[in-house]
């Protein structure tokens, strides 16, 4: 029985910080959505951030697992890579934690929300990794730092699909042309 309500307080607090975000989000809001007392909460979450945290876990969880069931194994790196990615950025802008996270800390900068986004950055650029070391050992890209490699591509595809919209949008194809043309063929005349 304690799972169940367990399980409804956190859908409550998802609920709740999807609609009114970090800051916005009280205790007695998450009580009232999962149908429970205030005190319930505190027998599995001891306060808001340890409620908050568990909430983003199975953000990431799901972001994770949408991904890797998405995403073939036998796709070269680069196709594979813009598939992910767009994948990933998909899920961020249809989520509603996902942009009401991202809309705290542009409009706020309450130090949860960071960490939250923080946390989705790190679950990219650590997925990414591992793809740039798997296109290591098989040949398709030079060795490299995987971790520096996955952030710079991580900052390259944001700065084409979401920043660049700013001067002029670009699909989906554009962006992974784009995202190609500077990782895989360069800048340099050969």
């Amino acid at each position: 029985m304690s799972i169940d309500r367990r399980s409804l307080i956190v859908e409550a607090a998802n609920k709740s910080f999807a609609l009114f975000g970090y800051k916005g989000t009280t205790m007695e809001q998450v009580a009232k959505i999962a149908n429970v007392g205030k005190g319930t909460i505190y027998t599995f979450f001891s306060n808001k951030e340890e409620l908050f945290q568990e909430v983003i876990n199975e953000l990431l969880a799901e972001m994770k697992l949408l991904v890797e069931k998405s995403i073939s194994q036998e796709l070269s790196f680069f196709n594979a890579l813009s598939d992910s990615l767009n994948l990933i950025l998909e899920f961020r802008e249809r989520h509603e934690l996902a942009l009401k996270i991202a809309q705290e800390v542009k409009e706020i900068g309450t130090p949860m929300a960071i960490e939250a986004i923080l946390q989705i950055e790190k679950l990219v650029v650590d997925y990414v990794a591992q793809k740039v070391e798997r296109a290591i050992e098989r040949k398709e890209i030079k060795p490299c730092d995987s971790q520096l490699t996955a952030f710079i591509i991580l900052k390259l595809y944001m700065a084409l699909a979401v920043d660049w919209k700013k001067q002029k949008e670009l699909d989906k194809s554009e962006v992974a042309q784009q995202l190609r043309f500077y990782l895989e063929h360069g800048l340099a005349l050969k």
